[in-house]
């Protein structure tokens, strides 16, 4: 069935973003946006769209929620045995695009993707709750199962398995690291006149560029 949606518009009304009006470090100034969009009571505002392409150059994406950024890296944990975990172990290259719409913005960021460290990913896992701890176990991320029985007795065989005793992380399931090359800020403007702010690194400094939208 044939359907058109050219008739959906939104006419962006936000104040004009220059670079006067940003942090000379994207970090900072990423840290001002989420900041925002987290007081402003968007719902998941940490949650980003993570884009990866595999040896196929298929590309494919799915919303994750960042956790947290150190060491100018964005963390976010997975099952290593996913389909996005096996992608990215065929190519290290991947995007993420948080966006706003409540704010009219968009951060749009492409870098180099790594395991995190051990000691990162069980210090991340301690903080989850038991049953999102036992999540982790029972689900074979991204593998085709029979029926959603099969997951809620996965649950009990490992609620059983760990009855009384600590829930260790399993050795599949962890976070990554995207460390950024470039981080867009997009503000939308009247008249699909957006703005764009561009960070690059040249010669391992952050440089900034307008791009047109």
């Amino acid at each position: 069935m044939d359907k058109k949606y050219d008739k959906i518009r939104n006419d962006y009304r936000q104040n004009p973003l220059g670079k006067k009006d940003v942090h000379q470090n994207p970090f900072e100034q990423f840290n001002k946006w989420i900041d925002r969009a987290i007081s402003s009571g968007i719902k998941e505002p940490t949650a980003m769209s993570l884009s990866t392409v595999g040896k196929n150059l298929q590309p494919s994406s799915r919303m994750v929620l960042l956790k947290e950024i150190k060491d100018e890296n964005f963390i976010f944990y997975t099952n290593y045995d996913s389909r996005k975990g096996h992608q990215i172990s065929e190519n290290h290259y991947g995007s993420l695009l948080f966006y706003w719409p409540e704010l009219e913005r968009q951060i749009r960021i492409e870098g180099r993707i790594e395991k995190a460290s051990k000691e990162i990913s069980e210090e991340y896992y301690l903080t989850r709750s038991a049953k999102r701890r036992i999540g982790a176990w029972a689900s074979p991320q991204s593998q085709e199962i029979p029926n959603r029985k099969y997951l809620e007795d996965k649950q009990e065989e490992f609620n059983q398995k760990f009855s009384g005793n600590p829930i260790k992380k399993p050795s599949n399931w962890g976070g990554y690291t995207l460390t950024p090359y470039t981080i867009e800020f997009w503000q939308g403007r009247p008249n699909r006149l957006h703005d764009r702010l561009e960070y690059y690194l040249d010669d391992n400094d952050w440089k900034i560029r307008r791009l047109a939208p």
